[in-house]
């Protein structure tokens, strides 16, 4: 790979600091937000939802742990792609990322101004977003450091969610419901949407010039942080529903703080809105963090201006591109809604992973080594055309857009 800049990164992230910040970028808003559009999909089927979603998220996990092992340089499967597919699967995939999760910082920021101030939810994203921006502009580790405190916090509330709804007189496991009320489109659409909540184990590939030992680090991290953050998301799910029912929680606003109220203790309201806050703006630090590595790996190969490439001299980190997503972010957290912006980046980064399992399976040509990339292939494609008609067409444009650009550029380069 071409470095412009003619420095690296510093690798300072051990498996604890990867696997941590994995967990910033997977439990946060999503377990508080994602979980009522899912059962308004769902019904009765939720958790057949969250079960499909998780084995998707599994597959599109283990392959990209084995390619992050051969390839540990940040981009993620932007250079996964490149590698093994050809450039413009590569340009396609960063692409993917880079617009997908962009629409993901956006909402993680407004979640955040929602729960702390509804009134002036935008004011408050933009801010979010420009504290944290300066956070990762001053170095990874003091990134990751205070990333470890926000997860620490956020599954303390999700464990006092848990055990008030559990424990209270209004949970009833009757109303979990293994059914199907909302068919089999509806069950793919709601894993489609609980995916968006899984998909932060990308963080820990996209650092992967900043990690120590990456081909051990890479893939013990990866499927750590999944498996804990599949732990806690089913506990919360059966938690929620046991006091709310598929149909309560369909109509919720709030799911974890209904769920809390319900269960007899709205004294507690007010600690699982500062929870999902903090799950929000973990969430947010590290999804900048990562969208920023991807942004420097194309600047690197020119498909974006070389000059965020650029390194800092004294904090070794690509501030440019940190400064260029923070922007973008501030200005999408400033005039989009939350929901919106989540079925977009739902359908973006469905087709990232896509190319991250066609990725996998060109690594070893035995059969049984195929089998996850395959699997992870097919579910990547049935989640994304599972999704809300307007996030599929949103997100197909843009991929076609992006795809256009690409050719633009190549024919411009023959010239």
């Amino acid at each position: 790979m071409t470095q412009s800049s003619g420095a690296g990164l510093r690798r300072t992230l051990g498996v604890g600091d990867a696997v941590v910040i994995g967990l910033g970028s997977m439990v946060g808003a999503g377990v508080f937000a994602a979980l009522a559009p899912a059962a308004r999909a769902a019904g009765s089927g939720l958790l057949v939802g969250l079960a499909v979603a998780a084995v998707v998220a599994y597959c599109n996990a283990t392959s990209s742990a084995r390619l992050a092992a051969r390839y540990p340089e940040s981009g993620g499967t932007y250079v996964y792609g490149r590698e093994r597919l050809g450039p413009f699967w590569g340009y396609l995939a960063g692409w993917s990322f880079v617009v997908g999760k962009t629409a993901s910082c956006a909402a993680m920021a407004l979640t955040v101004g929602v729960y702390v101030w509804p009134g002036q939810a935008h004011a408050v994203a933009v801010a979010a977003v420009v504290a944290l921006t300066a956070v990762n502009y001053g170095g990874v580790q003091k990134s990751a450091w205070l990333t470890r405190a926000i997860v620490a916090f956020v599954l303390a509330v999700l464990a006092l969610v848990v055990v008030v709804c559990l424990g209270s007189g209004g949970s009833d496991a009757g109303r979990l419901g293994l059914g199907a009320s909302g068919g089999v489109d509806g069950v793919l659409q709601a894993a489609g949407l609980l995916f968006f909540a899984f998909a932060g184990y990308a963080r820990i590939a996209t650092l992967g010039e900043e990690v120590r030992d990456p081909a051990r680090t890479i893939p013990r991290a990866i499927p750590l942080a999944l498996g804990i953050t599949l732990v806690v998301y089913a506990c919360v799910a059966v938690a929620v529903l046991s006091v709310l029912g598929s149909g309560g929680l369909a109509r919720a606003t709030a799911p974890l703080a209904d769920a809390v109220r319900a269960a007899g203790l709205p004294e507690l309201v007010p600690v699982v809105r500062v929870g999902a806050a903090m799950a929000a703006l973990g969430a947010l630090l590290a999804l900048v963090l990562g969208v920023s590595r991807t942004v420097l790996a194309m600047a690197r190969d020119r498909y974006l201006p070389g000059a965020l490439a650029a390194m800092h001299p004294r904090f070794q980190v690509p501030h440019r591109a940190e400064l260029a997503v923070g922007s973008v972010v501030a200005v999408l957290a400033a005039t989009v809604e939350v929901r919106g912006a989540i079925g977009f980046s739902s359908f973006g980064v469905l087709a990232y992973y896509a190319i991250a399992n066609a990725s996998a399976w060109t690594l070893d040509p035995a059969p049984r080594a195929r089998l996850v990339p395959v699997v992870g292939l097919l579910g990547c494609g049935v989640l994304a055309f599972a999704l809300p008609v307007g996030s599929v067409v949103a997100g197909a444009g843009v991929l076609v857009l992006g795809a256009g650009g690409y050719g633009v550029r190549r024919w411009l380069g023959a010239r």
